[in-house]
């Protein structure tokens, strides 16, 4: 292996490294070349012990500053009885801090620097001290705004990843729970672990799950929005195949299935793969609540859904082709309140469709205070306003409005996009071709669904296939000690996690 001598500063460099030399100005000049202009980055001078120059190298506000002048500027500018240029003795007996690494190159320490951790080099050691002192602001724990719940926990995910691992570790106390850290990003170096309790998880599933994320070549991770876009199985679909979430339940509930739980540092949102319709359509106060409720609210949540993607379709298709199916009284009714109306059917559901998304994605963006409500007013002036003009028909807003509020009903909202995206062309189609052309449209949706994946798992499992012991917990949710085995997602061997004999009921568990 090469090297060459660098004249102009003394170092001794291997390839692109530069190694660390004993002589401290040396090693401070190769810092301040390798960090170029970074006008944040801290340099203290001192001595140690009164007789050893020292150089303690960190960026302020993303190291413990108590901990830097109480662990290390005070025990070792206090020192007296320790040979202060033995980097050992310094580490051993002069350093309390609980992570003291070393390095032997300005790379290596510049990246531990930016990361929040200081550095201290001393003359005559060829060496540098990194101190895991890293700290930086960070958002408490929060209750999340986009999964409330009325029962059950209240802790969401930050954008920590060392406070989102905490939270897994203590709601999972098992030395079962694995953790595997990537750096992903040329520039960002973005932490990404991988979680899963080790013998739920199949292996070829976390193999699938690394060599995934091992191909990523990009030169930032800002949000699991990257990863999810980088590893799905199908990206032009428009359905999700990751879960995400920021709630802790729901992550360590998937955790205990046998699935695995991506984590990146810098968002509270996680993704949870492999993900299939039915758990995308789980909320997390079924699980809570009892059965029968939960049971009916699921069934409820599966026709909405259903009917918010195909009711403006079907509505366009029977006003335009099949008049036959309406009764008689219903049909007049109709007709009377279209009888002014200059636009037909087909553009009278297009434009009030574009007109829901418009004020919807305007209620998003604005700021929260007035976003609730300019959605609310906005919605009811445009759909008077339209109606008294005579440019919509009354059916036309029903129709719209209950559409808009069915969809609301699905628990996560990547899979309310879907619907939302569907339902354009299915208009379209039931415009041009009546209920033909929506059945068409349903058809190529359902088997868009059967060819889905999602890292190898059929995306309407266990519908199709049919696996009939895990249907206890799709569109309804059978008691909890009848829920007896895990999913397909975890490991044959490992499948029960309820003993038998747990069904509650007088003389049982010791009563009379």
């Amino acid at each position: 292996m090469q090297t060459r001598f660098s004249a102009s500063h003394g170092n001794i460099e291997l390839k692109d490294r530069t190694i660390l030399v004993a002589e401290l100005d040396l090693n401070v000049e190769a810092f301040q070349r390798v960090l170029g202009e970074a006008d944040d980055v801290s340099f203290r001078s001192f001595l140690i012990g009164g007789t050893v120059r020292a150089e303690l190298v960190n960026i302020p506000g993303m190291s413990d500053r108590q901990e830097i002048d109480n662990n290390v500027l005070r025990p070792l500018m206090q020192s007296r009885d320790v040979v202060c240029n033995d980097l050992q003795s310094v580490k051993m007996r002069l350093l309390p801090v609980i992570s003291v690494d070393e390095a032997t190159t300005v790379e290596e320490c510049a990246k531990q620097l930016i990361k929040g951790n200081p550095v201290l080099l001393i003359d005559g050691c060829t060496c540098a001290l990194l101190l895991g002192l890293a700290q930086w602001d960070k958002r408490n724990v929060e209750e999340p705004q986009t999964e409330t719940s009325l029962r059950g926990p209240r802790e969401g995910f930050t954008e920590s990843i060392s406070t989102n691992l905490s939270q897994l570790r203590r709601r999972i106390q098992s030395i079962k729970l694995q953790v595997k850290s990537h750096r992903i990003g040329s520039y960002t170096g973005t932490e990404v672990c991988i979680a899963y309790i080790d013998g739920l998880a199949k292996s070829s599933l976390l193999h699938e799950v690394q060599s995934r994320l091992e191909r990523i070549d990009i030169d930032s991770v800002l949000e699991t929005g990257y990863i999810e876009e980088l590893t799905e199985d199908n990206p032009y679909s428009p359905f999700p195949q990751q879960q995400f979430t920021e709630r802790v339940d729901v992550a360590v509930a998937s955790l205990l299935e046998g699935r695995v739980v991506l984590l990146v540092d810098g968002t509270p949102d996680v993704l949870i793969v492999p993900a299939t319709l039915a758990t995308l359509l789980q909320a997390a106060d079924d699980y809570y609540n009892r059965t029968v409720y939960s049971s009916f609210l699921r069934f409820l949540r599966y026709w909405t859904l259903i009917l918010s993607m195909i009711l403006p379709a079907v509505y366009v298709a029977i006003l335009n082709f099949h008049h036959e199916m309406v009764p008689g009284k219903l049909l007049v009714s109709i007709a009377s309140a279209r009888e002014e109306i200059p636009f037909p059917t087909f553009l009278e559901v297009m434009m009030m469709q574009l007109a829901f998304e418009v004020l919807r994605e305007a209620g998003l963006r604005l700021p929260r205070q007035i976003g609730s409500a300019v959605t609310i007013v906005g919605a009811l002036v445009v759909g008077e306003a339209a109606v008294s003009a005579g440019l919509v028909s009354a059916p036309i807003v029903i129709i719209i409005a209950f559409t808009g509020i069915a969809g609301f009903t699905a628990p996560h909202y990547s899979i309310e996009f879907a619907i939302r995206l569907l339902r354009l062309p299915l208009i379209i189609l039931g415009g041009t071709l009546g209920m033909l052309g929506v059945m068409f449209g349903v058809i190529a949706i359902a088997t868009h669904l059967c060819m889905l994946r999602s890292y190898g798992v059929p995306f309407l499992s266990p519908f199709a296939p049919f696996v009939p012991n895990e249907m206890m917990d799709t569109a309804i949710r059978a008691p909890r000690w009848k829920m007896s085995r895990r999913p397909g997602f975890s490991k044959l061997q490992n499948r029960h996690r309820l003993a038998r004999g747990q069904k509650p009921g007088p003389g049982r568990g010791g009563g009379n």
